[in-house]
């Protein structure tokens, strides 16, 4: 409960009921160290901290020790890229997992790519063929194929098979899709 950090930027306007995105802080920070383990705290520092609380509960300033930082903002403040999350970089044409580029054939990353962009759809082996391949004449266990290499490639389970049907993005994978 030492630190406070308000950002002198100006907060937008926008429902209650809807999540924010996180933005990279585009103004100044202050931030304010308090030494509270030491002896009783005077009228005017207990004041300030009075304060303080009004403008995070307003929304203008935030306690640092009001959250837990998730996961994701830990490892985004430590500079370690988080290894659950995929990211595909589509200028390049490159996959990277946390810190690590994962070599793909051209294939197996048009796959991804296109299951990606396309979450929560189930793919036929035929559409698959169709669609990534670009023909349809080959036999459609290549897809399980190309399927299982790609699995075996990433660390986080990605792709889901739907018995009977084909494949789809799994729910749960954490793709990124950036340029």
């Amino acid at each position: 409960m030492s630190v406070i950090a308000i950002s002198s930027r100006q907060h937008l306007p926008g429902r209650a009921d809807r999540a924010r995105v996180a933005r990279p802080r585009t103004g100044p920070t202050l931030t304010i160290t308090v030494d509270l383990t030491s002896k009783a705290m005077s009228p005017r520092l207990s004041r300030l901290l009075e304060l303080l609380n009004e403008l995070a509960e307003s929304g203008e300033g935030r306690l640092a020790h009001d959250r837990r930082l998730s996961d994701d903002e830990v490892a985004e403040r430590d500079g370690v890229a988080d290894p659950r999350v995929v990211r595909i970089l589509t200028g390049p044409r490159v996959v990277r997992q946390g810190d690590r580029a994962v070599p793909l054939t051209r294939i197996e990353y048009d796959l991804l790519l296109f299951l990606a962009e396309r979450p929560r759809r189930v793919f036929t082996r035929m559409q698959l063929l169709n669609s990534v391949w670009g023909y349809s004449h080959a036999v459609a266990r290549t897809v399980d194929v190309h399927v299982r290499r790609l699995r075996a490639k990433l660390d986080t389970p990605l792709l889901t098979t739907v018995h009977g049907v084909g494949y789809r993005l799994a729910d749960e994978a954490r793709v990124t899709i950036e340029p």
